[in-house]
């Protein structure tokens, strides 16, 4: 049922309108007693409102539709559109609608993890099992190194290769770096004593 109170504006100045309008005739009629003819302005604002009102009540007023005027209003009750109401059903969001919250962040979706589909990375190479433990040799001379696997003691200098693996690249007051010839992995062995 349509009343006529869709576009709200309108309906809003139809009532202050219409207030004035109420002003203008109470000071008419409160005035009427000491001076007959009311004053131009008043007659000037009641014109207003009356031409107002005829505007508002002309059918086609409203861009939405015609204007359902008051004498046309069916007072009976219709339980068709009562039980479309009932029908719906209220989904809320889930927060409380009553309290000044700011509304919950959304929930992150789960990102699977990408899986490489091309082949595993090759192993990390093993660790060299020598151990350094102390070197030899004179200022003039070649410097010899000790090292040692287990219970095996090697004696190398610079160049040269042990247990028919391990080269020694060069050699340090406090480390020895070796070089694994089969698989190319270098490693730098600190000084320990033991």
């Amino acid at each position: 049922m349509k009343l006529g109170t869709e576009n709200k504006t309108k309906t809003a100045i139809a009532a202050g309108l219409l207030l004035v309008a109420a002003f203008v005739v109470y000071n008419w009629l409160s005035s009427s007693g000491s001076d007959s003819t009311p004053s131009p302005t008043a007659a000037k604002v009641a014109n207003a409102v009356t031409s107002a009102a005829k505007t508002l009540t002309k059918p086609g007023a409203h861009k939405t539709g015609p204007v359902v005027l008051a004498q046309s209003l069916d007072p009976t009750l219709r339980a068709d559109l009562l039980k479309t109401s009932e029908d719906v059903t209220y989904k809320g969001s889930g927060r409380d609608i009553f309290q000044n919250q700011p509304e919950p962040p959304p929930i992150p979706k789960e990102v699977k993890p990408v899986i490489n589909t091309g082949p595993p990375p090759p192993p990390p190479p093993p660790p060299i099992p020598l151990k350094f433990y102390g070197f030899t040799g004179n200022k003039s001379g070649p410097k010899q190194v000790f090292l040692s696997k287990g219970d095996d003691i090697f004696i190398a200098k610079e160049g040269q290769i042990i247990d028919r693996r391990y080269k020694i690249l060069k050699i340090g007051p406090n480390s020895v770096e070796v070089e694994d010839v089969l698989t190319n992995n270098r490693q730098t062995l600190p000084l320990t004593a033991g």
